[in-house]
């Protein structure tokens, strides 16, 4: 089975229903994208980013999968489907993909504000100010914000680098380190970027499909077929 990985990005869930906040002039639902995706917030006011995070978290409950997500989890019965995502949604999990590496943390589960290590699962639940994790600390999202590092890129690049077709969806590719993945892959990899308004990308073998995340995979879903089984 060719080995294929899916770097998504919001856009990729945009279509389910989740906003995203670079369309917003600075402001995710409502709140300033610096209060609430930034180590600096959680210091100066960690009751309001908990706040927040339960909001995305009830929200993200109701919301489902949509057609895009379910494209790459049944490519898995032709192909080997690694999933890099920047979104700390569960769609892709519930889509039913099996393989997925989540670069910027997960909604679902909580951790330790002490050690990065030390995650609990929440599910839809809330966390709220004084819910303490094992050792002691306030338990905060398991997401990473900006400020901080990126513990799983390590493993991205390493499946980045394995990979036989590379695959970009519904991302800018303006946040690194995760846009920076692509530079991972070996020379004359197959690129497939989908997205409405694709990045200036300058390489061999480059195939653009200016689509939104779940029209373009459909697309995308034709021609690995057609091409590749």
């Amino acid at each position: 089975m060719k080995k294929i990985v899916v770097l998504t990005g919001a856009g990729m869930s945009a279509q389910s229903g989740i906003s995203t906040f670079r369309d917003s002039g600075g402001l995710w639902e409502n709140y300033p994208v610096q209060e609430v995706a930034s180590i600096e917030g959680w210091y100066r006011n960690p009751e309001i980013m908990l706040t927040f995070y339960n909001e995305r978290r009830a929200g993200l409950k109701e919301t489902r999968p949509n057609k895009g997500h379910l494209i790459l989890a049944s490519l898995e019965k032709h192909f080997d489907i690694r999933i890099v995502t920047q979104n700390i949604d569960d769609l892709h999990e519930r889509a039913g993909s099996t393989q997925i590496l989540h670069l910027h943390g997960e909604l679902t589960k909580a951790r330790s504000s002490d050690d990065p290590g030390l995650i609990i699962e929440i599910g839809y639940d809330p966390i709220k100010w004084g819910d303490k994790a094992p050792d002691g600390t306030q338990l905060r999202p398991h997401v990473v914000w900006f400020g901080e590092s990126v513990p799983e890129m390590t493993r991205a690049v390493e499946w980045t680098r394995q990979a036989e077709i590379m695959v970009v969806v519904g991302t800018s590719l303006a946040v690194y380190p995760a846009a920076g993945l692509i530079d991972f892959t070996r020379e004359n990899v197959p690129l497939f970027l989908i997205d409405p308004k694709p990045a200036p990308v300058r390489r061999t073998n480059l195939h653009i499909i200016a689509e939104k995340a779940v029209e373009g995979l459909e697309q995308l879903e034709k021609i690995l077929i057609a091409k590749y089984l």
